[in-house]
């Protein structure tokens, strides 16, 4: 089993922009990088909602990449309703690409040109692909790597989180090893700094802080055209408790040594075993827990696929998991996904119920509501915050989409 030993992160405005609209989750063993676009702070919005999307979401019994996917698909769902309401939002999304260590395998959610490195035994590589036009140009043939490299339009991407109603996620898992780097970034870094360089500076640097801090400053002294976000960690091998080290395990020989042959095992179950008798009240018995234990697969069932909308104890509305019941002993059959940043005192007092009556729902149409409810609340729900800007809208800073009239003029990202 590994285990994030070290890990480093930063964000960076750039040189030659006015504000940051990149964002980053860095809190192991769960990571991620989003950049922005839409102008007029929309970027910020967006790469931000991306990064918040994973602080309030607990791991269920679904796969890390089904987990990483849900957590984007209902990203995507937040942005695209917020930019469906505020026409200065119009167009907005950002790129996401996100990790999640689990025992010896690293899995990641991918959308958009932000990307994600290996380093291993000196070499450099990449693991995600830019879903950017000049990326699908390069594997159709129609440009080589050294034209693609420096391309004027590479800033375009095909692929986003906000800008449509629904959005493909690429999940992919990788087997990891002991002193793995693994590396997250915003095209920032990777426009800037050539890979060649990205490998030497980690394979110099003694900490991953220091390697961190290094690219970025490189990036800023190629001319740090763009924000610069680094997200990197390191992998070792976790160390086994000292009982479970000691513990016997009785296999083979040792077992023989024991007394534990096949013979004797044989004997001592046929001494124990009871007489195969089945009373009528024992069979009563076996049907009530088999009752009992459907009752208790519907319930496990409904803890991981069944949500309903609250209070959280701040007085916000929130979704959760589960069944809206308490168990004596303090247990709860629910578990909070998510937070709005609205009070439930915001909301209309016409829509108010909808948001307090725990009634079950499907994910989709759970996350739809509260949604619903955030922009019906007033005040307005949220402040600007950290992100990037989708193509083809017009004005503003920042990337262009393919998808929404990527040809046109507009400078970079």
């Amino acid at each position: 089993m590994l285990r994030v030993v070290e890990q480093a992160h930063r964000t960076d405005t750039g040189r030659q922009r006015n504000a940051n609209e990149d964002a980053y989750f860095a809190r192991g063993p769960l990571f991620a990088v989003a950049d922005g676009m839409g102008g007029a702070q929309a970027g910020e919005v967006a790469s931000r909602l991306a990064a918040e999307s994973f602080e309030p979401v607990q791991r269920g019994e679904e796969s890390p990449e089904a987990y990483l996917r849900a957590i984007a698909r209902t990203a995507n769902s937040r942005i695209h309703r917020l930019a469906q309401a505020d026409s200065s939002r119009s167009g907005m999304g950002t790129t996401l690409t996100a990790a999640l260590v689990e025992d010896d395998e690293v899995s990641f959610a991918h959308v958009g040109d932000s990307r994600a490195y290996l380093f291993r035994d000196g070499e450099l590589k990449l693991l995600t692909s830019d879903h950017s036009l000049v990326e699908e140009l390069r594997r159709q043939g129609r440009l080589t790597d050294e034209q693609a490299e420096d391309h004027p339009q590479r800033s375009i991407i095909t692929r986003a989180l906000g800008p449509e109603r629904e959005v493909e996620v690429d999940t992919m898992t990788y087997r990891a090893r002991p002193g793995d780097v693994y590396l997250l970034c915003s095209d920032g870094l990777t426009t800037m700094v050539r890979e060649d360089r990205i490998a030497a500076t980690l394979a110099d640097t003694e900490s991953l802080d220091d390697a961190v801090s290094n690219l970025v400053r490189e990036a800023n002294e190629a001319g740090g055209r763009d924000n610069i976000t680094v997200v990197a960690f390191r992998l070792e091998e976790a160390e086994v408790p000292a009982e479970a080290k000691e513990a016997p395990t009785l296999i083979g020989p040792a077992a023989e040594e024991a007394g534990l042959t096949a013979g004797a095992v044989a004997e001592a179950a046929a001494a124990a075993a009871p007489p195969r008798r089945w009373p009528r009240r024992l069979a009563k018995s076996l049907a009530a827990v088999a009752v009992l234990a459907a009752i208790a697969g519907g319930a496990v069932y409904g803890l991981r696929h069944v949500y309903f909308l609250g209070t959280d104890p701040g007085g916000r509305a929130a979704l959760y998991r589960g069944l809206p019941y308490d168990l004596p002993l303090g247990i709860e059959l629910y578990s909070e996904v998510y937070a709005a940043p609205v009070q439930v005192s915001a909301i209309p007092a016409v829509r108010r119920d909808s948001a307090t009556d725990h009634t079950l729902r499907s994910h989709d149409d759970a996350v739809d509501l509260l949604g619903d409810l955030e922009l019906a609340a007033e005040p307005p729900v949220r402040k600007a915050a950290g992100g990037k800007q989708k193509a083809g809208t017009g004005g503003g800073r920042g990337r262009r989409s393919a998808q929404n009239g990527g040809s046109g003029g507009g400078g970079g990202r």
